[in-house]
């Protein structure tokens, strides 16, 4: 006998799809993306701080994006924006294999964030669609496993076939985008009977970009828990920006310690992702936020002491375990706020919690900076323990709402919706 919760066939054939097709996709944008900044240095005449802003770009236009393509998704279907979002993703590698002008770097990788904007929350939607409640938390952690193994086998796949920061790495990320994208519209358009929405014609009615808007802005717990989510990212942000460059500086052989912390950070999360799933899958959504965000703080705490390589290595272990916890989370959560009708546009406003990877570098390097590493560090574990207070305020509006009760705080007062979500 099959032990409950471990059979493939327990989900849906699209799940599969979509967390193989993530490995691929990630892995081959890893192989050519983060170094965009090398390949613009080595191709391009711009200055490093134009290079930033173009690299930046990206991230950016993504963060503001996913509201608009969740809403998309949630109006004409989510294969639709899948599939159309893929073959134009495939497009822009190829197209940075191409440009030589800085003009046409910065259009690619702004439509580069606009794509991945619209695919990654209609993905996460469409995987809610199709598996029950109880088996959500372990599809959304089987989607981050696939995206960190990607993140493993991307850099060294390129490493080893020496075509890192050069355009065939470009040519082939465009190559397995738009054989993904294929994959996609045949696997879709067999399923498509299974994609079928089950809300009733006034909630489609409800689904239009200015209706949307209504209810997300006035939902109370939405905003509590992207406010704890950015402050998370800003400690999250850390990792790759202001800490290889306080290792560098302050740390014998700093770029070495560096690369064995990513080394840690990834072969971990491939290692304990499943194993904390399903230890988080039995406990309170709050529950994995707050330990999630102290272990975060913890890890932040362990650069602050930073004397001697092995706190940095057990900071890693530390942060890494609370990155686990939350990040399959919060998607958790975000399903459980939407109603059926607005799934897409609520993961869709998820992204705005990207802007603490936005806010989090010019933050921790002024703070390093102006401060030190110790008390730097320090204060940004700070920032990260104010998360907690908004995660539980977060889940508390929620609770109150979904048990009908009346609390000024915790009803979303939108003329557009007012329907109560249920646990």
């Amino acid at each position: 006998m099959r032990c409950k919760g471990r059979s493939w066939s327990q989900y849906h054939p699209l799940v599969w799809v979509l967390v193989g097709g993530t490995i691929f996709s990630r892995a081959a944008m890893f192989m050519s993306l983060p170094f965009l900044t090398i390949y613009l240095a080595q191709h391009t005449e711009i200055d490093p701080a134009l290079a930033g802003l173009t690299v930046g770009l990206g991230p950016l236009a993504g963060t503001f994006c996913g509201f608009v393509g969740g809403n998309l998704s949630d109006q004409f279907g989510r294969r639709t924006v899948m599939v159309t979002a893929m073959f134009l993703w495939a497009g822009v590698y190829i197209g940075f294999a191409v440009a030589e002008h800085i003009v046409f770097f910065m259009l690619l990788n702004l439509l580069n964030g606009v794509c991945r904007s619209f695919f990654e929350p209609t993905s996460q939607a469409l995987m809610a669609d199709i598996t029950p409640p109880e088996r959500r938390i372990r599809v959304f952690g089987f989607r981050y496993l696939a995206i960190n193994v990607g993140a493993v086998i991307g850099p060294l796949i390129g490493a080893v076939t020496g075509i890192l920061a050069g355009k065939t790495a470009f040519l082939i990320t465009g190559t397995v985008y738009f054989v993904y994208a294929w994959l996609l519209l045949l696997m879709l358009n067999h399923y498509r009977h299974d994609l079928t929405s089950h809300v009733t014609q006034t909630e489609r009615e409800r689904v239009g970009m200015r209706a949307a808007f209504q209810v997300v802005r006035n939902d109370a717990a939405l905003r509590f828990f992207l406010a704890g989510a950015i402050l998370a990212n800003i400690g999250y942000a850390q990792i790759e920006t202001t800490l290889p460059l306080y290792l560098k500086q302050n740390v014998v052989n700093g770029e070495l310690l560096f690369s064995i912390l990513l080394a840690i950070n990834a072969g971990l999360v491939v290692i304990l992702q499943m194993l904390l799933t399903r230890w988080s899958e039995k406990r309170p959504i709050l529950q994995s936020l707050l330990i999630g965000t102290i272990l975060f703080a913890a890890g932040m705490g362990c650069f602050a002491v930073g004397q001697h390589e092995a706190w940095f290595v057990i900071g890693m272990v530390i942060l890494t375990v609370g990155e686990i916890l939350i990040f399959p989370t919060n998607s958790l959560f975000i399903d459980r706020l939407a109603p059926d009708h607005l799934r897409g546009t609520y993961f869709g406003a998820n992204g705005f919690q990207g802007l603490g990877f936005f806010m989090g570098p010019s933050l921790g390097g002024w703070l390093v900076q102006q401060l030190g590493g110790h008390w730097g560090f320090a204060v940004i574990g700070l920032v990260v323990i104010g998360a907690m207070y908004f995660y539980w305020m977060g889940m508390r509006v929620y609770q109150f709402r979904s048990c009908g009760l009346s609390q000024e705080t915790s009803v979303v007062s939108s003329s557009v919706s007012g329907e109560k979500l249920q646990v």
